[in-house]
């Protein structure tokens, strides 16, 4: 890794989705909530290294030769399980993805220091006895960065809600920036759940930027400062499928506010706290570009920088 202040080291599951189209036809593809969340914030020209934990077999050279093209640095030590974790897929007719997985989760090694932020979720955060350790690796990052979190829970793999609500919040208490679908939100809270309040009881666990993604209605985001919860309208645009969605939806949003100079350092925490909407909802439209894109087209395949409009090259 660079060692750049802005670098942000992903911590989870990298994996092959094996994808069942509704027509029989079956693919295989580069996947993991992490890793797409890694690839999306590289090709917004963001360095990043990703901390997995898969297996120097078939699946994984596909995976390493995908982070390789999009200059994501794969951490050492991320080659050690016995085998690469898969996912079978099977798509609906109108594009939405179901899962079955075949993994583990661990993070037996060590960590590297030099990143400003720190970015996890999904599978990683909840699936022992992986999920310790990152939460360990999380509260260590507060110390020198910013954290974001994504709890996209799988409930075939971690079990109830009630078994797992506890931690994810204590994990939500760890962040700066928590990102959740309203689909996450009513499993752990049940289907009556009231979101906004969900989010401002989130908010009062310790992050600055909490947000409920929607679908295609957007995202409601509540920002801790001033108690403000608002609703950011979503991208018509002709739906090829879900897969990746949330992920670029996340990449989007870390890519804003890291732009913005919100995320990076523990400086930049200090005046995430002290941000204001005006601050926050670029990136917020951002992170629904980078979304819209991505069901655009096939597959988990977040936008560069140069496809989205709100975004000036790099140089």
């Amino acid at each position: 890794m660079s060692g750049s202040p802005a670098v942000t080291l992903v911590v989870g599951e990298a994996l092959i989705d094996v994808v069942h189209q509704p027509s029989g036809a079956v693919e295989e593809h580069v996947g993991g909530s992490p890793l797409n969340v890694a690839i999306g914030l590289a090709r917004l020209g963001h360095p990043a290294g990703l901390a997995a934990y898969l297996a120097d077999d078939r699946y994984g050279e596909l995976i390493q030769r995908q982070l390789a093209q999009a200059e994501v640095d794969l951490v050492p030590g991320s080659l050690g399980a016995s085998h690469t974790p898969s996912a079978k897929a099977t798509l609906d007719e109108n594009g939405a993805a179901t899962y079955e997985f075949d993994l583990t989760w661990d993070l037996p090694y060590e960590l590297p220091s030099d990143f400003g932020h720190f970015h996890t979720g999904s599978i990683a955060a909840a699936l022992q006895p992986g999920a310790t350790r990152v939460a360990d690796a999380m509260l260590a990052a507060r110390e020198h960065a910013t954290v974001s979190f994504d709890p996209n829970p799988r409930p075939t793999l971690i079990g109830e809600a009630h078994e797992v609500r506890s931690h994810l919040e204590q994990l939500v208490g760890y962040s700066d920036v928590v990102k959740a679908s309203d689909e996450d939100i009513r499993w752990l809270y049940g289907d009556d759940a009231d979101l906004g309040q969900v989010l401002a009881l989130w908010g009062q666990l310790g992050p600055s930027l909490v947000l409920a993604t929607r679908g295609g209605d957007g995202a409601l985001v509540h920002v801790t400062a001033t108690g403000e919860t608002e609703s950011v309208a979503g991208q018509q645009v002709s739906v090829v499928d879900t897969v990746g969605a949330g992920d670029s939806f996340e990449s989007g949003l870390l890519s804003g506010l890291l732009d913005a100079g919100l995320l990076g350092s523990t400086d930049a925490r200090t005046r995430l706290r002290a941000a204001g909407r005006s601050d926050l909802l670029p990136a917020v439209h951002r992170a629904v570009q980078a979304s819209a894109i991505t069901v655009s087209r096939a597959g988990a395949n977040p936008p560069t920088r140069a496809e989205l409009s709100d975004v000036p090259g790099r140089a």
